[in-house]
């Protein structure tokens, strides 16, 4: 059980990931061919269900890193296309600028962004809750 600091924090950020997937899923689904194990668009409940694309993120207390803690940026892609590394770095490029669109619509009160490190992205900034 999470404080309700915590639980409003959670749902804020699965509606802020679920308007990135749509954006990814309208902006390159059509180009890329679902994996036949995966159901096709908006056939679930949950868009991380469903759809070429997963993303969600994913709290790691940053041992390692060159930001300490935060949000690594879990992106899943479901296809049998071919995905070369620059496909892959475009979609992670256009992930990045489109999360630092939106932080600070959904998030206005923190100071929050969306850098690279070490293998992907990663949301980092101020995560205090206040007083509990």
């Amino acid at each position: 059980m999470y404080h309700p600091k915590m639980n409003e924090f959670n749902k804020r950020m699965k509606v802020m990931f679920d308007e990135v997937d749509d954006y990814l899923e309208d902006s390159y689904g059509e180009k890329l061919r679902i994996h036949p194990n995966r159901p096709e668009r908006g056939t679930t409940s949950n868009k991380a269900h469903d759809g070429v694309f997963n993303v969600g993120p994913q709290f790691t207390p940053g041992y390692g890193s060159e930001y300490g803690r935060g949000y690594v940026v879990d992106l899943q892609i479901s296809t049998i296309s071919k995905l070369d590394d620059e496909q892959r770095r475009r979609i992670e490029d256009d992930l990045q600028r489109i999360l630092n669109e939106k932080i600070p619509v959904h998030f206005p009160e923190r100071e929050l962004e969306v850098k690279r490190d070490l293998r992907g992205l990663k949301i980092v900034g101020n995560f205090n809750l206040g007083a509990m």
